[in-house]
């Protein structure tokens, strides 16, 4: 026997819909590039997505088709989010800070037909554009058409607004149906593209809503610090509408001083982005001696939270949680809240609990394996490969084989205490985090060994109290040879985004091997680590 409940897919549009319908004045304020603010609402968010159907169609947009956006945080942006897959194609957030080359990468194994960009990106669009097959045609987001040396039809975002109605409704389909493409550079190689369906974006947005999450109200005034490019601004952008809250924008505005004055002059009273963002805004704050004014809770993800971040903001009222997860598991899979036993700690076992990356959300799992695959105990000591599933995790990557299981491997090593707190003590790939940002050691690797005079060369990550870690690199001189470090570093430059250039290059006798003559990075982590 079923139940007698009515069937309604799980789609995108409908938080839009809703929030248009029941919190229609909710505020979206977006800082645009003179430094200005515009204002808007949810009511007209909605309407102008459904006019941006209009014009999608108008430029040749199919449902499935994938349209690709390269921008920074904005209503438009917002409005490019509901629109795309609103009408059933896929929106391909891309990442500006990526090279060239990889952009064109994506661009082209997306297929994107259509881009969308800010005005600041166009001379990346320039350098791409001709690079990639499938692009037929450029929008940027602004009022009116740039000069611009491009071999496509550039058109502006606004006067193609202004030419079209909007669709009288939201067209209706499976809520399995593809609704976002975020590739990631988590993982050596080209960057991986992960496709996001309308219901996994529902599901999670319903989750990290939750009062031990994020825990959004119709009151709350959200800073979305965390790009939109960055797995779908961590689901912000979909659970602020859902529940009413109003949104703030930051655009290009993410330096310490231009977010406290946005954070002060709006009264945001959460906001969410990663642990080199709120290192900026502490500094600024010690330097300053400003306060957020009304600020009383953030979330930190994208890499591990430093203790002193933790405890600095504590001690101004502020509520910091951690979050865990990736650009495979939408992204959040655990968050740092505490459970009744919990509040008993003191001291340095309650810090220790704090610093953890949290347990998991209803709806997902995890577990620790060992290298055959075997869980290990919750026993906070043993530690092992993290695994994840859930319904809003990928089961693969685009165009490409799927996983094989039901678990997904993050790629991170931790452990679990018996209260179920993941923390993680490693990493199972050599990838370096910096500031939220991956930076792939094997790229580095590649490029050192090019320069005529060194033999071999190896790239860890070492600490550092800003960005959370930074890249070294060790290598070995061909004999006769002595390169400079200086030089060495200057040779990866343009071969790799200025902030993924190793911050210290170490003339070395050897580099460890193993037995199958692999690099041994765990011993070169022991001699090198603190350098």
């Amino acid at each position: 026997m079923q139940g007698l409940m009515q069937q309604h897919q799980l789609l995108i549009s409908s938080i839009i819909t809703h929030a248009a319908r029941h919190h229609g004045d909710g505020e979206i304020v977006s800082r645009r590039n003179d430094g200005s603010l515009a204002r808007t609402t949810y009511r007209v968010i909605e309407e102008r997505a459904r006019r941006l159907v209009s014009v999608l169609r108008a430029l040749g947009v199919m449902p499935g088709d994938r349209v690709g956006t390269l921008a920074m945080n904005s209503d438009r942006h917002m409005e490019l989010y509901y629109a795309i897959s609103g009408m059933g194609a896929v929106c391909n957030t891309i990442n500006p800070r990526l090279l060239p080359d990889d952009i064109a990468y994506i661009i082209d194994h997306a297929e994107d037909g259509v881009l969308f960009c800010d005005p600041q990106f166009l001379p990346l669009v320039q350098a791409v554009a001709p690079k990639v097959k499938s692009l037929r045609t450029v929008v940027v987001l602004d009022e009116r058409v740039p000069k611009a040396d491009l071999p496509l039809p550039l058109h502006a975002y606004e006067e193609l607004m202004a030419e079209m109605t909007a669709i009288p409704e939201w067209p209706q389909f499976d809520e399995n149906t593809a609704s976002g493409l975020c590739y990631t550079s988590g993982t050596t190689g080209r960057p991986k593209g992960v496709l996001y369906s309308h219901r996994a974006c529902l599901l999670h947005a319903f989750s990290i809503n939750m009062a031990d999450v994020v825990g959004l109200k119709a009151t709350d005034r959200a800073l979305a610090i965390v790009p939109m490019f960055h797995v779908n601004a961590w689901g912000i952008p979909y659970a602020a509408p859902m529940v009413g809250a109003s949104l703030l924008m930051p655009g290009m505005g993410l330096d310490a001083p231009s977010l406290l004055s946005l954070m002060n002059e709006e009264r945001a009273t959460m906001s969410a982005g990663v642990p080199t963002v709120w290192m900026n805004l502490l500094n600024h704050l010690r330097g300053t001696g400003q306060r957020p004014a009304t600020i009383r809770r953030i979330m930190i993800g994208g890499s591990a939270m430093p203790r002193a971040l933790m405890e600095a903001f504590q001690e101004m009222g502020i509520r910091v949680h951690q979050g865990w997860g990736m650009t495979e598991s939408s992204p959040v899979v655990a968050v740092n809240a505490p459970k009744p036993q919990c509040l008993a700690l003191e001291g340095e076992a309650q810090v220790s609990r704090r610093c953890a990356q949290g347990r998991v959300l209803f709806g997902t799992d995890v577990r620790a394996v060992d290298d055959a695959g075997n869980e290990v105990p919750w026993d906070g000591k043993t530690a092992g490969h993290m695994e994840f599933r859930g319904p809003w995790i990928a089961s693969g990557y685009y165009r490409m084989a799927p996983n094989e299981g039901e678990w997904f491997p993050s790629g991170d090593v931790g452990v679990i205490d018996k209260d179920g707190f993941v923390t993680l003590t490693d990493r199972s790939k050599d990838l370096i985090k910096s500031g939220g940002e991956w930076i792939s050691s094997i790229a580095i690797e590649n490029i050192a060994v090019a320069h005529p005079d060194v033999a071999e060369a190896a790239a860890i990550a070492v600490p550092h109290e800003k960005w959370g870690e930074r890249p070294l690199l060790i290598v070995v001189p061909r004999p006769g040879c002595m390169p400079d470090p200086d030089v060495l570093r200057e040779f990866c430059r343009g071969k790799l985004p200025d902030w993924s250039l190793p911050d210290k290059v170490v003339i070395a006798d050897s580099i460890p091997h193993g037995a199958t003559g692999k690099i041994l990075k765990t011993e070169l982590r022991k001699l090198y680590g603190q350098a």
